[in-house]
This record gives structure tokens, sequence and C-alpha cells, in this order.
């Protein structure tokens, strides 16, 4: 792919075109830098929060249309990004911002999206193309700008039918962590005590919350193995959210199960729900257009009150929402915390007999409302627990002894 940048804070105006793989075909300026990309095309319905967006690793392989129509007023800046890069595949907005304003903006988005790579268009009906995935699912797509606009249609939809489905993707690897590091618990809190973290594509902000609760962080590479992780000595486990089909990641369902059956205290957000309903032995789907923007309610059955969370994701968890279950897998019994009143999808697990749980929304709420954030202190509050029953256990046998 040829990039080309436009001048500094310019948008730019030359032709690019949106291409559906059901031949669908809109046409608008090319915006960000130049060239051709591939990807799944989907929508997210943020008002705000477009830079956490695209540095989201979860939309990695993903062509991401916003379906707010103004996009770029307030600039991009480091502060707000959530991991070292933006991932999206392209992005597709209406009418992008020739303007910043916003005192934090410290570049434009423009500049961003050029400096990674990131081909997108504007100019586009983005109401018209939504309602089109809505109804007929997300697709394979490509946006064509540069040298590539000048290609036959036949040759861009040839291009955009060849590329491989999101269905059966492993992207994990693309996305994590390319060597352990740690983030010592922040100064003032309670240690809690060591928790290991599985970066499937993890948000800075994840990382952030888990030390304000009093965890010594370890975020490690994808490929981690159970051995490696048992030799950490860690009081708990974190998988995080990313992209990609939970079906193609076995490896990663294989060690939860193994450190599940140690005991070790689990908390699962996003792809790590979908993990966690792997490992306990249920199964997961692709949802026809998925959940994407920081607008989506959900029903905590717990306390029946209504979550507004942050959401990306277009697979899901197979099981029934209502009553406790029995793990296919052996760990005990099971039931749905949370379901999306939307569509009923399932948006949480409970382990009853296992100290696990799971949620498959983004709880560190960065741009979004902080409805969630109490998973955080309720995750904090069951190691604790388990801690504290670990060492009565442990005082009992030797005075028994």
């Amino acid at each position: 792919m040829t990039i080309t940048a436009p001048p500094a804070g310019a948008v730019p105006q030359g032709p690019a075109v949106l291409v559906l793989e059901d031949g669908a075909r809109y046409e608008g300026r090319a915006y960000g830098a130049t060239g051709r990309t591939l990807g799944e095309v989907v929508f997210s319905t943020g008002m705000t929060g477009y830079q956490e967006t695209l540095t989201d690793p979860s939309y990695a392989g993903q062509i991401v249309l916003m379906t707010a129509p103004h996009i770029g007023n307030t600039g991009a800046n480091d502060t707000d990004m959530e991991s070292r890069r933006i991932w999206v595949s392209g992005f597709v907005v209406r009418d992008p911002a020739r303007r910043v304003s916003n005192f934090r903006a410290e570049r434009s988005l423009d500049e961003d999206l050029v400096a990674d790579g990131v081909v997108g268009i504007s100019g586009v009906d983005t109401r018209a193309i939504t309602r089109r995935i809505r109804s007929a699912g997300a697709m394979r797509a490509g946006v064509f700008s540069g040298a590539d606009f000048e290609l036959s249609e036949a040759d861009q939809l040839e291009l955009v039918r060849g590329q491989e489905p999101m269905a059966g993707k492993n992207l994990s690897g693309v996305v994590t962590t390319p060597e352990r590091y740690e983030v010592p618990a922040a100064e003032g809190e309670e240690r809690i005590g060591r928790i290991a973290v599985l970066d499937l594509g993890i948000k800075r902000a994840t990382v952030q919350y888990l030390s304000q609760h009093g965890f010594d962080v370890v975020v490690l590479p994808s490929t981690t193995t159970a051995e490696q992780i048992r030799a950490l000595e860690p009081d708990a486990l974190f998988y995080s959210n990313g992209p990609g089909d939970p079906a193609a990641s076995e490896q990663q369902v294989a060690v939860l199960r193994e450190l599940l059956r140690d005991g070790l205290p689990y908390f699962g957000i996003c792809f790590g729900n979908q993990l966690l309903g792997r490992a306990l032995g249920f199964g997961t789907y692709k949802l026809p257009f998925g959940h994407r923007g920081i607008n989506q309610p959900v029903l905590d059955k717990r306390t029946g009150r209504v979550e507004i969370t942050a959401q990306n994701h277009g697979f899901a968890v197979d099981a029934p929402i209502e009553g406790e279950l029995e793990a296919p897998e052996g760990f005990g019994r099971v039931q749905v915390s949370h379901y999306s009143l939307n569509d009923q999808v399932v948006e949480g697990l409970e382990c009853l007999d296992i100290p696990a749980f799971s949620v498959q929304y983004h709880p560190e709420a960065a741009a979004g409302p902080h409805d969630a954030f109490y998973l955080f202190d309720r995750f904090r509050q069951l190691v604790k627990k388990r801690a504290s029953a670990s060492t009565s256990s442990t005082s009992g046998t030797e005075e028994t002894q």
C-alpha cells in the first residue's frame, strides 16, 4: 500500500470509494492516508471518544464507521491514546473537522491517521451505510483512494471479496505486548497482591485501574503458558479485551481452564468474557453487526440496575440468560450475570463454585460512562476474600497438626 500525506491541518480532497462485499459503493473524499485498505466494516455509535476508539486494539482488522456526523473537532493528544498506535484498518466519517478547537489538542486527527497509515474516507452518507450494515450484517469491505481509486470496479470488488472474513481469525498475536512489563500498585493504595494480565489487546486505562485498586500488574504476551503464569505466583488472573474470533483462541482457553482448576481468582472483560465462556464449555457465535459504542444498555441481574456501557464486540457467548447452569467442563454452577437490553445477548458470566466472573463490556470506560466501574472493586473484594479464606485454612491446618 502506497501512503501519501496531505498538508498539515488540511482535509484531503482527492476522490475515494468505500466498497462493500455485497457490491454497494459509496464515493466520497480521501481522509487520512491515501491508498488501499481492507477489513470488516462495522459502525460505532459513540458521540465522542473517537481517539479512544481508534487506539483500542479490539478494533484491529476492522474499518470503523462513526455514526456521529462530525468527527475530529477536538483533535488528538497523547493522553487519550489507549495503546501505542491506531489499530483500525480504515476510518469512515461524514464530516471531518477542518479546524481543531480544543485546548487539549496537540495535533489534528488527520495527522494521526496519516502517521499510522490509516486509509479513510469522508463525505459519505454514514446513515445509509449504517442502515445497510444493520440489515445485512457486518461484512468485508475496502476503502480505495489515490492510485487505487483508479482500479476498475470489478477489481476493487474482487479484492474485497478475496480477503478472509473475521470469523476464524486469531488477532491477539498482532496486538499483544511483545514482551512482559510490570506496573506496581498505585502509591497510597492497600496492596492486594500480584495480578497476571494476559494481553489480548489491552487498553492503558485497564492497567491503570487495576493498579489503582491495589494490584501489582504483570502484563504478559498472549502466548504465555500456564506454567509461566504459575511461576509468577500470582494472586489473581485477568484476561483483557481484544479482537478476533474466540473460537480461534484455543491456546488461551486451555491456559484459562488449567488456572481455573488451580482456584486462581479470575476477571475477564470483553474478549476475556468470551474466552471464559469457552473455558467453561459454552459455545460462542458471531453477531450480525455487533455492539460498538459507549451507549449500550445492560441489565445487572444481581441488582436490577441498568448500566450504560462501553462496548466493542462482534462475538458473544451462547448461553441462556435465565437460571443456573452446569458448566459442561466441570466447573460447577454458572449463571449469566448481565445481559443486553437491546437484544438479550449475554453480557456477563458469574461462576458460583469457583472465584471467577467476567463481563462483555469495558468497565474502564475511557471514553464512556462510569456505570460499570464498580466491577474493579468487586474483583478486588473477591481476591481479598479468597486470600483471607486461604490464610484461615492454612492456620487451621497448622493448629490441628
